[in-house]
């Protein structure tokens, strides 16, 4: 018995000082003039779009919710815009309304509209109510259900445009709105 608690009372000393030795360095480390206080702020071009300059692949579902594209698919030769929307947002309509004011200007143009939002019923309204269908340039409209843009281009509101130039080269990021005249300019 005495054994017992003797063995016992060895085992409680050596927890202690290796509690005591944890706490010694842990405290020694933390106060390393080398170890930086705060994070470090990310770099200017931390997002995947600014490292990788080309027009990214990613799959967008069509309004029928059945058929998908990939934007690897777009064919070199012409500017590409891919406008990230809501159906619902007033910003949006007011861009598209204000895009397709000027589609004679932006007709070299291909255009991509997509939404993350889920409800199928609403892009379709969205694209019934501005006849997107009438315009030969605007190429697909339907849903990015993987959520890419928002992630590789860092969206942080809607609408978001990436412009790519005909060899598929990033041209310009526009975060909220874009005038057709500076779409014109870029693209001439």
């Amino acid at each position: 018995m005495i054994a017992l608690f003797l063995f016992n009372i060895i085992i409680m000393k050596h927890i202690f000082l290796l509690i005591l030795t944890v706490c010694f360095i842990s405290s020694s480390y933390a106060q390393d003039k080398d170890i930086p206080k705060t994070p470090a702020k990310p770099t200017v071009d931390s997002l995947p779009y600014q490292k990788y300059p080309t027009v990214p692949a990613f799959n967008i579902m069509l309004p029928d919710s059945s058929t998908i594209v990939n934007t690897y698919n777009i064919p070199e030769g012409k500017p590409t815009l891919i406008m990230f929307f809501d159906p619902e947002c007033k910003h949006c309509q007011a861009e598209t309304k204000m895009l397709l004011n000027n589609m004679d200007s932006l007709k070299d143009i291909r255009f991509y509209m997509i939404t993350s939002v889920h409800d199928f019923s609403k892009i379709r309204n969205f694209y019934n109510e501005y006849h997107l269908g009438d315009y030969k340039n605007i190429e697909v409209v339907g849903r990015d259900y993987e959520y890419f843009f928002i992630t590789y281009y860092g969206v942080k509101f809607v609408p978001d445009m990436v412009l790519y130039d005909g060899h598929k080269k990033l041209v310009k990021f526009f975060e909220g709105h874009v005038t057709p005249h500076e779409l014109y300019t870029l693209t001439h």
